[in-house]
């Protein structure tokens, strides 16, 4: 390993390849020998891709100096995917479900087109809770993903081996998505600057229009603001088929991000929209906000968007629920998937989707416009929305899961087919309320749309991460990254390492 490897973003990476300062190989071989030195204890990366990433690498070096590839951004920096809706065509598409083992990809995905027209080279692919399902990758097929900062800890879900990979030096950059805070929560958790797109901004061809009724969002998890940009400008962009185009921003993401932004009015709150309890050091992290904001001349006031927190989590739920039902029967009609291939709580939680009516489904979906207006009324008073991106500190590996006795419970019910009662009962509707109160925060933006930001600003007293988001109004990302870049300057944090990584 050449011993910058570790200090350097992906944007530096590449600039020392193109000056001929390194190889693509010696960068690969960095990459390699620090994914073999800390991924053993951390279990982020669980495809490993090695021996067709170093035979790319080796044709990359033997260009000559003029070839067209070797102009590419990100020339020679290697890249993980995620496990789900970022296939490359022939590699495994697994979603950590041992009901999609053995499953290839069709399909190379739009995203990862556009990833590899800029240059980067695929490494693997990440850990991820089943289905994507999770704000904690615990997944039976991977076993525990582990936080850099503490491995006793989660990285959060459900990128969570990629926001691991990312913070322990694995790689600099790592592919992420984002359905209720999937890119942010891991962010936060791991000291890391997380940004998802707005609705549509990044196409999720071919494997779907929109991910979860456009919900969820496809993008990366970075060290740097620059990093996160400039690859938002090489992967944005409808592909045929879309069901609607977003209008390309006036400038690159990449300038905005070394911009200086306006005098911001910002917004901000540190009450949970559920009303349940936020950490101490997530308020305090905000606070901290407030006052390096106030320096830089923005002007910050106490103010939230008038929308019901316990609505919007129940049409968040809806959602989700009838999702997962809808995913379990595709993996049983084409890959003859049984019940027994999926985690229990899995199964639960589509036995909901397949009891929820579907004029009770689209009831929850059409709230969303609602939610929409509210922000957008917000907005027009308010520049930024700033809040913590999570409630609670990350969670001890094991922490959430369900006790033994309810487990029995759930097997017996599943097992006579009682998936209504299941929800009239409110038994699981329970735990996922209860793990949605670590992170109330962030569903606001996947419903509405609309891009936000976890930014890793402050640590605790235990020296781990506390991330504080941002949420603009829809296509506005261009706010969001000038803000981050001023931000990141005043308070660098892209050279702070995990101090528990091996």
């Amino acid at each position: 390993m050449f011993a910058e490897y570790l200090d350097l973003d992906a944007t530096a990476l590449a600039a020392l390849v193109a000056r001929g300062e390194v190889s693509g190989v010696e960068v690969l071989q960095a990459a390699l020998a620090r994914l073999d030195e800390v991924n053993p204890r951390l279990r982020a990366v669980v495809f490993d891709w090695r021996e067709s990433a170093l035979e790319q690498a080796r044709a990359f070096d033997a260009l000559p100096r003029g070839a067209p590839e070797r102009s590419r951004p990100f020339a020679g920096v290697p890249l993980l995917l995620k496990d789900l809706g970022q296939d490359l065509r022939g590699q495994p598409a697994t979603w950590a479900s041992r009901a999609r083992a053995g499953v290839l990809a069709r399909d190379t995905s739009s995203v990862v087109q556009r990833w590899l027209a800029a240059g980067l080279l695929p490494l693997g692919k990440t850990n991820l809770p089943e289905f994507a399902l999770k704000a904690v990758t615990e997944p039976a097929l991977f076993g525990p993903c582990r936080n850099p900062w503490d491995p006793r800890r989660t990285p959060g879900g459900s990128s969570g081996g990629a926001a691991a990979a990312v913070a322990a030096g694995i790689v600099p950059v790592a592919g992420a998505s984002d359905g209720g805070g999937s890119i942010r929560i891991p962010a936060a958790y791991c000291g890391l600057f997380g940004l998802r797109p707005s609705r549509g901004r990044v196409s999720e061809a071919p494997e779907a229009d929109e991910f979860w009724e456009g919900a969820s969002a496809t993008h990366v998890l970075t060290r740097s603001v620059r990093d996160s940009a400039a690859l938002l400008d090489a992967a944005m962009g409808a592909s045929p088929g879309d069901p609607f185009t977003v209008a390309p921003p006036a400038r690159s993401y990449a300038l905005e991000a070394c911009t200086a932004p306006p005098r911001l009015r910002i917004g901000f709150s540190v009450t949970s929209p559920l009303g349940t309890e936020v950490h101490a050091d997530n308020v305090a992290a905000v606070e901290r906000t407030l006052e390096l904001l106030r320096e830089l001349g923005h002007e910050v006031e106490p103010a939230a968007p008038a929308i019901d927190g316990e609505q919007l989590a129940q049409s968040y739920l809806g959602i989700y629920y009838g999702h997962v039902a809808a995913d379990l029967r595709q993996c049983k009609r084409e890959f003859g998937a049984r019940d027994q291939d999926f985690e229990l709580d899995t199964r639960a939680l589509a036995a909901i989707g397949e009891s929820l009516p579907a004029p009770a489904f689209v009831e929850l979906r059409r709230r969303w416009n609602g939610f929409a207006r509210a922000l957008a009324a917000f907005h027009a008073r308010h520049d930024l929305y700033l809040t913590p991106t999570t409630a609670q500190p990350a969670a001890r590996i094991g922490e959430l899961d369900a006790p033994p006795w309810q487990h029995a419970a759930l097997r017996a019910v599943l097992a006579c087919g009682l998936g209504g009662l299941l929800r009239r009962s409110g038994t699981v509707e329970q735990l996922a309320r209860a793990n949605l109160a670590r992170t109330p925060f962030t569903q606001l933006a996947n419903l509405t749309g609309t891009p936000a930001m976890s930014l890793p600003l402050h640590q605790d007293a235990q020296g781990l991460p506390v991330g504080v988001q941002f949420v603009a109004p829809w296509g506005r990302e261009d706010l969001l990254f000038q803000l981050a870049g001023q931000l990141e300057s005043a308070r660098p944090w892209a050279q702070r390492l995990p101090v528990a990584a091996p």
